[in-house]
């Protein structure tokens, strides 16, 4: 059966802070994510990163420390074939940050880079944390 086919570009970060990685537990779902979303139309990359980073997590501000590049996915969901282009980011806490509300959905947990790797839901977002991770560590 051949599916509708949508597609569409997503941007997020992988976020760094004294060694570990910021995941994301969506418990409703059963789910352990990196925070990302859509890019809206006007907008940069670099720039639904940020803001979808800052609105999912609550933490800001974010300081860019590297730009991870892209990778397109494909998956069926709700009776769609999704091919979405995904651009990710390495970014770090500013000095001063503080923690705002967030998305309700997701409780933030800080991981170590093996852990974060390990819990990830999704094969993908593991390859993210792999490009992100530095050779030292």
């Amino acid at each position: 059966m051949n599916l509708p086919v949508r597609k569409y570009r997503a941007a997020g970060g992988i976020v760094v802070h004294e060694g570990k990685v910021l995941l994301l537990e969506w418990p409703e779902r059963g789910e352990v994510r990196l925070p990302k979303g859509h890019i809206d139309p006007g907008e940069t990359p670099l720039e639904a990163a940020v803001r979808e980073v800052i609105e999912e997590s609550g933490y800001a501000p974010l300081e860019v420390q590297a730009d991870l590049g892209e990778m397109v996915v494909e998956f069926d969901f709700q009776g769609e074939h999704i091919v979405r282009t995904e651009y990710y980011f390495r970014m770090g806490l500013a000095n001063g940050y503080e923690r705002g509300a967030g998305e309700a959905a997701f409780r933030p947990v800080w991981a170590e880079w093996s852990e974060a790797e390990r819990r990830l839901t999704f094969e993908a977002e593991r390859e993210w944390v792999r490009r992100a991770r530095p050779a030292a560590d």
